[in-house]
C-alpha cells in the first residue's frame, strides 16, 4: 500500500513512533503542508507517564504554534527540586530555572496532558495504531516499511522515531553493517542504569495533601538505602505524579536485565512495587497509597538506558530522539531533546528544493550537524545529574554533597545561562520574543523563509518582515 504520491518537490514523510517526537514532527510538517504518516506500534493511546518538565529550551517553538496558554493550564511553575534522606532530611535543593535569565518559568506537568494536547495537532487518519515495523527496505527513489499486519507503506522518506530499541535504527543499522559502514560503538547495547516505575494518580484530598493547595510544584526526590529512591510531585487537578527508581549494582547486573519492556509481565511490576510499598512517601503516608491511588494499567516500568549512538541517517532514513540519542532522566531533556530535533528536522525539510536523494541526504546531514554537539553535551550533563539526584554509588554520593552544599550560586547562574542560551525555533515562522535577560545563540536560518518574506514586502501583503533568524537560538 503507497500512501498518497506527493507533487515534484513535497516528498512523502512516514514517521514510525507516536511519542511526543514523532506527534510535534507530524504537527510541524502539518503546518507546512508536507504529507505524512504516523504508524505506531500501540493497538491504542494509553496516558502513560508521570511527571515531566519543560524549560526554556523548548518553550518558545510552543509559544510560536500558540500553544503555550494552552500548555500553561495544565502546569505549574517548577523553580526547585528538593532532596531528602529517608527520614526525610533535607539534603540539599537544585534550582531548576531562572526566570530572570529565561523569561520563562521551568514548568512542570502530568506527561499524559501534553500527549493530549499534541495528539489534538494531528488530524486522526494520519495516525495508524497497530502498526509495528518488522524492517524497513529503500532503493534509490522510495523507502518502504514492512508491518507484522501484512501491510506495506511507501514514501520518500522514513522517519525513526521509535524509541531506544527502534526497529527503524535496526533494520538501517542491518544495511549498513552488511556494506561495513556501521561504527563499532553503534553495534553495542545501551547502558541500563536503573529501573523505573511511574505513574500519576487519580485526583486526591487536598486536606490530607496539603501540597496540592500549592499553585508552585512541591518536588521532593528522595535518596533512600539499598540502591532505591523515589520521589513525589504535585500537578494541577489534584493529583500526584510518582517514581520509584533502582538502581543497579553494577555493569553485569544491567546485562542480565537485557530484554525489551514489553516481555515484562505483571509479576515483575509485583516485586518492585513490594520493594517500595511500605517506604514513606514525602507527602505523608506511604508509598504504597500513591500506587493504590494509580490506576493499574497507567503504571508504566521502563529501563532508564543510555546511549549517544553516532548514525543518525542514510538515504532516505533518519534517526529522532531516542532512536538516536537516549538519556538518563535526571535533566529533564529526553522529551526536550526529541522535540527539538523534529524542530531542526522540519527546518531542513522546509527548506528541500526537491525530494531527490541527493537534497533528501543534504537535508539529514544538515540536520545531524545542528544538533549532534548539543545533544552530546546534554547526554553528558543527563549523566551528570542523574548521578546526583538518584546515584547511590560512593563517588556519586561525594559528587551529590559536593554539588549540593558547595557549588556557588554565581558558578550555578553562569552554568543555567549557557544551557539556556539553546532555544531551536522554528524558522518558517516569526521568532519567540526573548522575554528574559539571557543570551540566545544565533541559529541557521531558512533561505526559502526568507525569500518567501522578501516577496511578501516587495508585493505589499505584509507589512514587517520575520525577525532575524540570528535572534532566535540555534
Amino acid at each position: 500500500m503507497s500512501a498518497p504520491v506527493s507533487d515534484d518537490k513535497m516528498p512523502t514523510v512516514l514517521i514510525v513512533g507516536a511519542g511526543l517526537g514523532g506527534l510535534l514532527l507530524g504537527a510541524l510538517l502539518e503546518r507546512i503542508n508536507i504529507p505524512y504518516f504516523i504508524f505506531e506500534r500501540a493497538t491504542k493511546v494509553k496516558p502513560l507517564g508521570s511527571a515531566m518538565s519543560l524549560g526554556i529550551n523548548i518553550l518558545p517553538v510552543f509559544e510560536q504554534l500558540g500553544l503555550l496558554d494552552e500548555l500553561m493550564k495544565f502546569s505549574y511553575p517548577c523553580p526547585t527540586m528538593h532532596i531528602v534522606n529517608p527520614d526525610m532530611e533535607k539534603l540539599g535543593s537544585v534550582n531548576l530555572g531562572h526566570k530572570s535569565i529565561a523569561g520563562l518559568d521551568t514548568i512542570l506537568f502530568s506527561r499524559p496532558k501534553l500527549y493530549e494536547l499534541m495528539l489534538k495537532q494531528v488530524p486522526e487518519y494520519k495516525l495508524n495504531m497497530g502498526k509495528k515495523v518488522l524492517r524497513t527496505e529503500e532503493t534509490e527513489d522510495k523507502v518502504v516499511i514492512h508491518c507484522s499486519d501484512n501491510t506495506t507503506y511507501e514514501g520518500d522518506i522514513l522517519v525513526g522515531a521509535d524509541g531506544a530499541y527502534s526497529g527503524v535504527r535496526q533494520s538501517l543499522y542491518r544495511r549498513l553493517s552488511e556494506k561495513g559502514l556501521l561504527p563499532k560503538s553503534d553495534s553495542e547495547n545501551l547502558e541500563i542504569g536503573y529501573t523505573c516505575m511511574v505513574g500519576v494518580t487519580s485526583p486526591q484530598d487536598p486536606e490530607k495533601y496539603p501540597q496540592l493547595k500549592h499553585k508552585v510544584v512541591d518536588f521532593e526526590a528522595v535518596v533512600g538505602d539499598k540502591l532505591l529512591g523515589w520521589g513525589t510531585y504535585n500537578v494541577p487537578n489534584n493529583e500526584i505524579c510518582w517514581i520509584l527508581l533502582k538502581q543497579f549494582e553494577n555493569s553485569s547486573d544491567s546485562k542480565d536485565q537485557h530484554f525489551r519492556n514489553s516481555e515484562w509481565s505483571p509479576e515483575t511490576n509485583d516485586a518492585m512495587i513490594k520493594e517500595f510499598y511500605d517506604l514513606p512517601c514525602p507527602f505523608g503516608g506511604k508509598m504504597g497509597d500513591m500506587i493504590d491511588a494509580t490506576p493499574k494499567d497507567l503504571i508504566s516500568k521502563v529501563y532508564l538506558e543510555e546511549k549517544l549512538f553516532e548514525t543518525w541517517h542514510s538515504g532516505r532514513t533518519v534517526l529522532v530522539g531516542d532512536a538516536c540519542h537516549k538519556m538518563l532522566p535526571g535533566a529533564g531533556q529526553g522529551a526536550i531533546n526529541a522535540m527539538q530535533d523534529a524542530v531542526i528536522l522540519s527546518n531542513c525539510l522546509y527548506d528541500l528544493p526537491d525530494k531527490s536523494a541527493k537534497s533528501i541526504n543534504a537535508a539529514f546531514k544538515d540536520y545531524f550537524e545542528q544538533r549532534y554537539c548539543h545533544t552530546k553535551k546534554i547526554y553528558e550533563f543527563s549523566a551528570i545529574i542523574s548521578s546526583v539526584l538518584a546515584g547511590q554509588t560512593w563517588k556519586e554520593k561525594i559528587l551529590r554533597k559536593v554539588v549540593l552544599n558547595y557549588m556557588p550560586t554565581w558558578l550555578e547562574k553562569r552554568n543555567y545561562t549557557k544551557q539556556a542560551a539553546y532555544r531551536p525555533q522554528i524558522t518558517w515562522m516569526p521568532f519567540a520574543e526573548n522575554h528574559g535577560s539571557g543570551p540566545v545563540l544565533p541559529q541557521k536560518p531558512s533561505k526559502r523563509y526568507q525569500k518567501e518574506q522578501q516577496a511578501q514586502v516587495k508585493a505589499g501583503t505584509t507589512t514587517k518582515a520575520a525577525p532575524a533568524a540570528e535572534a532566535a537560538a540555534v
